[in-house]
C-alpha cells in the first residue's frame, strides 16, 4: 500500500473522502459477518485504495448489533449505521447509500453469494468510464429450482411491462459512481424498488456476468411471500401496465356479455326456447365478480402506494451512527443540518 492508503487505515487524515465505499444492509447476519468482514478486508487492502465498509443494521435480533459494535471499535474503515427497527432491505439499502461517502460505491448482499473477490474487475470498469456497474448472475448455485424458474420469470414480465429497461438476473450487486448515487439522492419515493431505481437514473452502464456462490452461512431471510410481494412492489412501481390489463379484461367481459345476451334473445325470439342454465348463470356471476374483484384489487395496490407517499413518513429511521469508533451528528436527506435528537430520520 501507499503512503496515503497507510495514511487512511491508521485512522489519520480521514477528511478525505475514500475513493470506494462498500454499503452492505444486515439482517440477522452474525454467522456470517465474520466472514464478511475478512474478505472484505482483504480484498480492498490488496487494491491499494482508500475505502469504507457501511454496514447497516436493519433492526437485526440476534447478535449481529453487538458483533457490529465490536467491528467498528475495532477497524477505522468500518462505518456501522443502526436502524431503530427492522424497515427492510429497500430502506437499508437507502441508508447504506446516504451515509457512504465514497468516490465509488458497491452494494451487495451480505450472504457471500456477491464475492468480494470480482469487486477487482467492478473498479476497473468504473475507472474506464462506466458510472453502473452491473453484475449480472450467469448462474445461481444453492437455490431451488423453482426459486430460479420464477426469478426468471418475474425479470422478463418485468421488463415486458416496465416503462424502464431493467436488467434481467441482476440484484443488487453492483458499482455506483458518486454522480450515479448522488441522482438517486434526488427520488423522494418511500415506497422503493432499488433494482428499478438503479437502472432509472439511466447512467452509462457496463455489464459484467458472474457464477453465483450458495449462501456461505445462515438462511436466507426471503420466504416465497416475501418474494412475491417484493415483485408487486417492482411491477406497480414502474408500471401500470395492471390497471390497462383490468380495463382491456373488463372491456372484454362486457363485450362478451352483451354477445351473450344478445345470442340468449336471438335464440328465444326465433326458436322460442325458454331461458335455461341457472348453474351457468350462477358460474357467470362468479366469474364477473373474481374479476371486477381482482380490478379492484389491482387499483387498490396503486391507490396505496399513493396513500404512503402522501403520508411523507420517511424511509427509514437511524438510532446511531459509529464512524471511526466515533458517534457521528445526523444529516437529513439533503444534505441539511436537522436539530432533531436522536433517532433522527432520512427524508428521501
Amino acid at each position: 500500500m501507499n503512503a496515503l492508503t497507510d495514511l487512511w487505515h491508521s485512522g489519520a487524515g480521514r477528511s478525505v473522502d475514500p475513493e470506494l465505499s462498500v454499503v452492505v444492509p444486515l439482517y440477522n447476519e452474525h454467522e456470517v459477518l465474520p466472514m464478511l468482514h475478512e474478505r472484505l478486508t482483504r480484498v480492498l487492502r490488496s487494491q491499494g485504495i482508500t475505502y469504507e465498509l457501511v454496514l447497516v443494521d436493519d433492526g437485526s435480533q440476534d447478535a449481529t448489533s453487538d458483533m457490529l459494535d465490536t467491528l467498528a471499535a475495532s477497524d477505522q474503515a468500518v462505518t456501522a449505521v443502526f436502524l431503530s427497527r427492522n424497515f427492510g432491505k429497500e430502506a437499508a439499502l437507502t441508508a447504506g447509500l446516504q451515509q457512504s461517502a465514497g468516490q465509488a460505491v458497491i452494494v451487495m448482499d451480505a450472504d457471500l453469494q456477491d464475492p468480494p473477490e470480482l469487486i477487482p474487475q467492478m473498479l476497473l470498469a468504473w475507472r474506464n468510464g462506466a458510472d453502473v456497474v452491473n453484475m449480472r448472475r450467469r448462474s445461481r448455485e444453492g437455490e431451488s429450482f423453482l426459486k430460479r424458474a420464477s426469478a426468471y420469470c418475474f425479470y422478463r414480465v418485468l421488463n415486458a411491462v416496465s416503462e424502464v429497461d431493467i436488467p434481467a438476473d441482476t440484484g443488487d450487486f453492483r458499482l455506483l459512481s458518486r454522480a450515479a448515487v448522488n441522482a438517486l439522492d434526488l427520488v423522494v419515493e418511500r415506497k422503493r424498488y432499488m433494482k428499478g431505481l438503479f437502472a432509472w437514473i439511466g447512467f452509462p452502464t457496463v455489464e459484467i456476468e458472474y457464477d453465483r456462490p450458495a449462501r456461505a452461512a445462515g438462511a436466507s431471510k426471503w420466504d416465497y411471500l416475501s418474494l412475491i410481494g417484493l415483485a408487486f412492489e417492482g411491477i406497480t412501481s414502474f408500471s401500470i401496465a395492471p390497471l390497462r390489463l383490468a380495463t382491456i379484461s373488463g372491456l372484454l367481459i362486457a363485450l362478451g356479455g352483451v354477445l351473450f345476451t344478445l345470442w340468449i334473445v336471438v335464440k328465444t325470439l326465433v326458436l322460442g326456447d325458454p331461458v335455461q342454465g341457472y348453474p351457468s348463470m350462477i358460474s357467470l356471476i362468479a366469474v364477473l365478480g373474481g374479476a371486477q374483484l381482482l380490478a379492484i384489487g389491482v387499483l387498490g395496490e396503486y391507490i396505496g402506494k399513493t396513500y404512503f407517499e402522501a403520508k411523507r413518513r420517511p424511509v427509514f429511521l437511524i438510532r446511531n451512527v459509529v464512524r471511526r469508533g466515533q458517534p457521528r451528528q445526523a444529516t437529513a436527506w439533503a444534505g441539511q443540518p436537522i436539530t432533531t435528537k436522536e433517532p433522527y430520520a432520512a427524508n428521501y
